[in-house]
């Protein structure tokens, strides 16, 4: 997919457009297309028409829209779509945790929970080196639960900058959601905003703020991947939002 420049100066085109589908979702979008057309041929219409349905929520699931990502180093963006659940500080998974990880200290932990509506492509906070990149197998509790973070299959990454800072992310399976499909390996390089997996059917993604940084969004808000700043490096004052 082409990038293109676009800022708040008259410059650029935006317009709207229907999102493509990406490729990890297109065979399960056949096989259900192919059974609606198998119950449509035997006429049973009281199965054709709901799997259909399920041939069109699959589509929608698996559509992978084009963002706009702010370019501002000081900037870190939404990893995920979704409801931000639960803002706290929490010590670093032992996977990030280390001198060379995240350290050992308690940072702020932005939840942000994916229903089976939301786009399910996750997206790199900060553009950076991925450092580490841990699977571990685990339980499907419902995802919006705190201990979701350590009881859940779930992948860690971290991501480090140039000059140092680092950042980690959780991508955790939940209820419905059974496979956490990584686009990225150890060593890659990652640019702020780009694709970096994928979590199927419903889930959630724990974000580690570096030290000396608080978030920039509240709990209850919602968020777009690679788009919404939920933090910039250095700020610490803790925002308040209403709910209205």
């Amino acid at each position: 997919m082409s990038q293109e420049l676009l800022d708040n100066r008259g410059k650029g085109l935006a317009s709207w457009s229907m999102p493509p589908v990406h490729p990890e979702g297109r065979k399960f979008a056949v096989i259900a297309a192919a059974v609606t057309l198998l119950f449509a041929l035997m006429a049973w219409e009281t199965l054709a028409w709901p799997m259909g349905g399920v041939t069109l929520w699959i589509l929608a699931f698996f559509r992978d829209p084009a963002r706009v990502t702010p370019l501002d180093e000081r900037l870190l963006v939404a990893p995920a779509d979704g409801l931000v659940t639960l803002i706290q500080l929490a010590p670093p998974p032992a996977e990030l945790a280390g001198m060379d990880g995240l350290g050992y200290e308690p940072l702020y932990r932005v939840s942000i929970f994916m229903s089976v509506f939301d786009v399910h492509i996750n997206r790199a906070p900060i553009g950076g080196t991925i450092r580490r990149i841990v699977y571990i197998s685990g339980k499907f509790l419902n995802a919006d639960l705190d201990k979701a973070s350590e009881e859940n299959e779930r992948q860690h990454i971290m991501v480090e900058r140039s000059d140092g800072a680092r950042v980690g992310m959780t991508q955790i399976a939940g209820l419905v959601a059974r496979r956490i499909v990584p686009f990225i390996k150890e060593g890659d390089f990652v640019a702020v905003g780009q694709r970096v997996g994928l979590i199927r059917f419903g889930s959630r993604v724990d974000v580690y703020l570096p030290h000396g940084t608080a978030p920039a969004v509240v709990k209850g808000q919602r968020v777009v991947a690679g788009e919404t700043i939920i933090a910039v490096l250095g700020e610490e004052p803790i925002r308040e939002g209403i709910s209205h």
